[in-house]
């Protein structure tokens, strides 16, 4: 317990210390195989631009960047370390065989748009781009859904992290991270709650489409 309370106070010194480069390298490792949680990242910015030592816009835009840079290397190490050996080697980095197939299955059901609102879910965001790099997926729809999902997930918890900021001015900081991760998980929750029904509105319409297709 002590060592995990240790690694979030060093995450949260990086954002306060480093600032929007801190955001950036913590953001990008979080999207790889490096187990740091993006809701102990982000509300912190969103508290700091509160306080008047961040603009929430800058921090949202350089989350967002390391996000896509984080996906970008999943999406790369797919394409030349191929599906066998992340298979095989996956279980080293977080990302056991069993795990990777439910993300890939995921991703193989929903097609393209499965990457914008797997950024949105938990257990799924941190990998969703490593069955998209084994498809080869055309790169410019991979940045833009990449980018609209991260967006929105950055966005969603610097505005708890203003938001906490706002309400809870007198707390001490134990207090203020046990906020940051409680509702750091209601948000994931919430968001995957709307990926659920994104997914279902997109499978209907192409249900749709292609019975018209059909006739």
């Amino acid at each position: 317990m002590e060592i995990l309370h240790g690694f979030i106070d060093w995450i949260v010194a990086v954002v306060g210390h480093w600032g929007y480069a801190g955001i950036y390298i913590l953001m990008t490792l979080e999207s790889t195989f490096v187990p740091i949680p993006s809701e102990i990242v982000m509300p912190p910015a969103g508290y700091l631009a509160f306080k008047g030592g961040m603009n929430i816009y800058l921090a949202v835009l350089m989350g967002t960047l390391g996000s896509m840079t984080g996906a970008l290397i999943n999406y790369y190490l797919a394409v030349f370390l191929g599906r066998p050996v992340i298979l095989k080697y996956g279980k080293y980095v977080l990302c056991p065989p069993h795990k990777f197939e439910k993300v890939e299955k995921f991703f193989l059901r929903h097609g393209e748009v499965g990457t914008f609102t797997g950024r949105l879910m938990l257990g799924v965001r941190h990998f969703i781009s490593v069955p998209a790099g084994l498809a080869r997926m055309n790169m410019r729809r991979f940045l833009a859904f990449t980018c609209a999902g991260s967006a929105i997930w950055c966005g969603v918890l610097a505005v708890i992290g203003y938001w906490i900021g706002k309400a809870s001015e007198n707390r001490t900081a134990e207090e203020m991270m046990a906020l940051f991760k409680a509702n750091g998980k209601m948000a994931g929750l919430i968001a995957t709650a709307v990926c659920a029904v994104i997914l279902i509105s997109y499978v209907a319409w192409h249900r749709r489409k292609s019975a018209k297709s059909s006739n």
